[in-house]
């Protein structure tokens, strides 16, 4: 008989059983997203329904070797850039900063020590990076930080025919979509709205240099890349690719491995008396 599936979701759990969790060491996901505006074709929650199936299934993956549970996707995210055509919800930076070292703090007063902190929104991703920098020092919790389209890098891309990776609500995008919520996407007319393949472009200045700018800047309609290449099929693999990533990074010991300062070492390796 299959092994039953185990329960990974924070939500559908009693607190005995996350308590039980906490005492095993297990690995908490805390998937950030957004809802924002996803070109005429995909709905608004796009990311955070690609991070939650992202998430879940790398958590089933990883279980035979350790315990994974994951919370429920903080969908408001980063968004000021995609404000200008409606539909989108977004925080201030430091509404965001807070939300999300709020539960972080939550999840340790509980006795998880490992958080992975799983992202599938662009524009989460700096405040991320300095969430953790600012909060690892102290935390009694290690803290990782990931997105899933950079971490499972070509093994996702290698499916997309026209774009070089994920791009906003292009080819990538519409094809996990169709694998996960197909009666929420509008099919009719992919070829009408295809515009542009330059999905950053609009945040770039000079020949290395930053300059932020509305998403408008990119594309007229809000989406960039190809949709009309995007199919089930293709994106029931580009979601397998990124849950095997996480998984991997989940399941690597070096991941969770403490610095020597949370070992109890000295500078020179030397164990503290």
């Amino acid at each position: 008989m299959p092994t039953e599936m185990p329960i990974v979701d924070w939500s559908q759990l009693k607190a005995h059983e996350l308590r039980a969790l906490a005492a095993q060491n297990a690995v908490v996901i805390l998937p950030i997203a957004s809802i924002e505006q996803h070109g005429p074709h995909l709905p608004t929650m796009t990311d955070t329904r690609l991070g939650y199936e992202i998430a879940t299934r790398a958590a089933r993956k990883a279980y035979e070797q350790r315990p994974v549970v994951v919370t429920p996707v903080v969908w408001s995210g980063l968004s000021e850039h995609h404000m200008p055509y409606g539909g989108t919800l977004t925080l201030s930076h430091a509404t965001f900063r807070a939300v999300i070292r709020d539960l972080i703090e939550a999840i340790t007063r509980h006795g998880f020590r490992d958080i992975l902190i799983s992202n599938s929104h662009g524009g989460n991703q700096i405040a991320m990076q300095q969430i953790c920098d600012e909060l690892s020092p102290t935390s009694p919790a290690t803290l990782v930080a990931t997105t899933y389209v950079s971490e499972a890098g070509q093994s996702l891309a290698q499916y997309c025919e026209d774009q070089p990776g994920v791009m906003h609500a292009g080819e990538a995008e519409t094809s996990m979509m169709l694998a996960c919520e197909p009666e929420l996407v509008d099919a009719s007319n992919l070829g009408g709205i295809t515009d542009g393949m330059d999905g950053a472009g609009f945040l770039k200045a000079g020949k290395a240099s930053y300059r932020w700018r509305p998403f408008t800047a990119a594309t007229g309609n809000g989406m960039a890349g190809n949709p009309t290449r995007a199919s089930a099929d293709k994106g029931e693999k580009m979601l397998e690719a990124g849950a095997e990533a996480l998984a991997a990074l989940i399941t690597d010991p070096a991941t969770w491995a403490a610095p020597a300062d949370k070992r109890g070492e000295g500078t020179q390796g030397v164990p503290f008396a």
